[in-house]
């Protein structure tokens, strides 16, 4: 089995990202999350900056509240504490930090780029999965 703090997080993120604006529509960003098959969007701003992210845990909130999603933006809802990864962190300390603040999703930034990528459980999951024993 591979050493997880031989992996690094560039290895099994998801490059792909769905971004918003902090005031696209709820309902607009779970539309394009469905349509995706994924399970968080990253909130950004006009220049690219990371603002915060929004994720399938969130609209349970948004559900509960009963809040018009046609007109609720994303930023009413979107965690902006955020704690992120770098492209180079190990798959190990990644995972450990996920497990300690119960997050599903990191977004991956580098210092140049902004938001390059997205760790989720789901990318853990399937890399630890195909390890061969």
């Amino acid at each position: 089995m591979d050493d997880l703090d031989d992996v690094f997080v560039a290895q099994v993120m998801s490059e792909s990202l769905y971004t918003v604006s902090p005031d696209a529509l709820v309902e607009d960003a779970a539309t394009g999350m469905m349509e995706r098959g994924i399970g968080s969007v990253i909130v950004v701003d006009d220049d690219g900056t990371l603002r915060g992210i929004l994720t399938n845990t969130d609209f349970v909130q948004i559900v509960a509240e009963r809040q018009p999603k046609d007109q609720t933006p994303v930023s009413e809802y979107m965690s902006t504490d955020l704690v992120t990864a770098d492209p180079g962190d190990s798959l190990a300390d990644v995972a450990a930090t996920m497990l300690d603040h119960r997050f599903h999703h990191m977004p991956v930034t580098d210092g140049e780029s902004g938001v390059v990528g997205v760790v989720s459980t789901t990318d853990l999951t399937a890399y630890v999965s195909n390890i061969p024993r």
